[in-house]
């Protein structure tokens, strides 16, 4: 069966993955010129690995993207190292925060409060079940447990910053996630996740798949017997075409049948790829908020934050929520001895930092950086991007769990799959996979079906008498 997969991320390319070595034959769309997704690369002259548009990392809890790596021969990329993490704490040195001993040992709370946060966490790590956790916040849980002095210290600002005024109807299983899973020591790949994309695209072209680049998809449909001439006046636009129902037409410079079709879409895109979807989903699919993404990446001809590679900042201290120094995990030797510092924020698709040029968004950030290091200088600067996502960061209210939609959607042969509906997971690559995958096994299952169907419908179809010649 032919399967297409808009969308060349991780979640994408792991479905392909499937879906190919399955023995199906999946034709991936992505938009861009790069596959990846959100963790695909950029390289400047000079530089020997790819960095990531957006800071990039795995925990070594994350085994859905280590197990992929292992299973495609890909583990001589995987660097583990335990990187600095600290918090910004005005008037006084970043504090390291990347485990409970840090916590327990920070500073500038009573002792008893710290008490309080280790067995609020200890807690946490201990709990295997979410779903009543998100019947509450993550603001009033977390207030109640650790205390409004503790929690108005570290967490609040934190979820501030993410979330901005979201940030008191962020759900508490969400949070829970975020603790109960994650580990100090991290992973990354050797010329960046972009690296391991490439092995995975690999790997999906040998099984017989195919990968389209600059490929925009543009409407999915279902098919009817006029589909042959339909959307004429879109020839040579290069974007494709894909219809649904019965099969689904893919079309491109050329139409093309297939037999199911897999989105790895934000919801918003969805709807307006998808109309035919019914009124009440696209309802379903419209109440699924999320904050858009805005990273300034820097090049320095020095180190920024001496040994730290992620520091989380309060909300509204500074124009970003983190910095994070890529080359306080990584060589700058792979980058040309420049160092990598990242300033990330989220923020709402029609925030003002969306229209930003590079030079704007160094202009609003160097000040904040002389805060952090007063002996800065924009002259340190050796190169400047700016990457921007509107679909970065899902909001998770509570009982979100009853507002995420099936895989399959009611438009037969159509399925998404979405950070959206990793819950209670956060968005990432690790998680991507393991979406990617579990839509490709529901599409295996429904396009088994869905033959089977076809093969019933054929044999009870009337056919022609012949004559027997013999």
């Amino acid at each position: 069966m032919r399967v297409a997969v808009v969308g060349a991320g991780f979640a994408g390319l792991a479905a392909a993955y499937d879906l190919a070595r399955w023995g199906h034959r999946p034709v991936v769309f992505e938009a861009s010129s790069e596959i990846g997704g959100l963790a695909s690369g950029f390289r400047a002259p000079g530089w020997e690995w790819k960095a990531e548009r957006f800071y990039h990392h795995v925990f070594t809890s994350d085994r859905a993207i280590l197990d992929l790596t292992r299973e495609i021969g890909a583990s001589d990329l995987l660097i583990v190292r335990r990187p600095r993490t600290a918090y910004w704490c005005d008037e006084h040195p970043p504090h390291a925060f990347d485990c409970a001993g840090a916590v327990l040992r920070y500073p500038h709370l009573p002792l008893a409060s710290r008490l309080r946060v280790g067995a609020a966490v200890a807690l946490l790590r201990s709990r295997r079940d979410w779903r009543r956790l998100e019947r509450t916040t993550a603001d009033r849980w977390l207030r109640r447990a650790m205390g409004p002095r503790a929690y108005g210290a570290l967490w609040q600002p934190l979820l501030a910053g993410k979330f901005g005024a979201h940030h008191r109807d962020v759900n508490m299983a969400w949070f829970w996630a975020r603790i109960a899973t994650r580990t100090p020591r991290l992973g990354y790949f050797a010329g960046g996740f972009q690296a391991l994309a490439e092995r995975l695209a690999t790997h999906v072209r040998s099984a017989g798949g195919e990968i389209r680049l600059s490929a925009p998809v543009r409407a999915i449909r279902r098919a009817d017997t006029s589909d042959a001439g339909a959307g004429a006046s879109d020839r040579g636009t290069g974007a494709s075409e894909v219809r649904s129902g019965g099969r689904l037409v893919v079309r491109a410079q050329q139409e093309e049948r297939f037999d199911a079709v897999l989105a790895t879409t934000s919801p918003s895109l969805l709807s307006r790829l998808a109309p035919e979807l019914p009124s009440a989903y696209g309802g379903r699919l419209a109440k699924l908020d999320s904050l858009g993404a805005v990273v300034l990446a820097l090049a320095l001809d020095r180190a920024f934050l001496d040994e730290t590679y992620w520091l989380n900042t309060p909300a509204g201290r500074f124009p970003f929520q983190v910095l994070v120094e890529h080359t306080n995990f990584v060589s700058p030797a792979h980058y040309g001895g420049q160092h990598l510092l990242y300033a990330g924020s989220y923020a709402e698709p029609s925030s003002a930092l969306f229209a930003m040029s590079p030079d704007e968004a160094l202009a609003l950030v160097a000040p904040a950086l002389r805060e952090i290091r007063p002996d800065f200088d924009e002259r340190w600067v050796r190169g400047a991007w700016l990457h921007r996502e509107p679909y970065a960061q899902p909001i998770v209210r509570p009982n979100h769990s009853a507002r995420v939609p099936p895989l399959a959607t009611p438009l037969p042969g159509l399925f998404w799959a979405s950070m959206s509906q990793v819950y209670p997971w956060d968005r990432g690559t690790s998680f991507a996979v393991t979406i990617g995958r579990r839509a490709a096994r529901e599409i295996v299952d429904w396009l088994r079906v869905h033959e089977r169907r076809l093969e019933i419908a054929s044999e009870t179809t009337p056919r022609e008498w012949t004559p027997n010649r013999a």
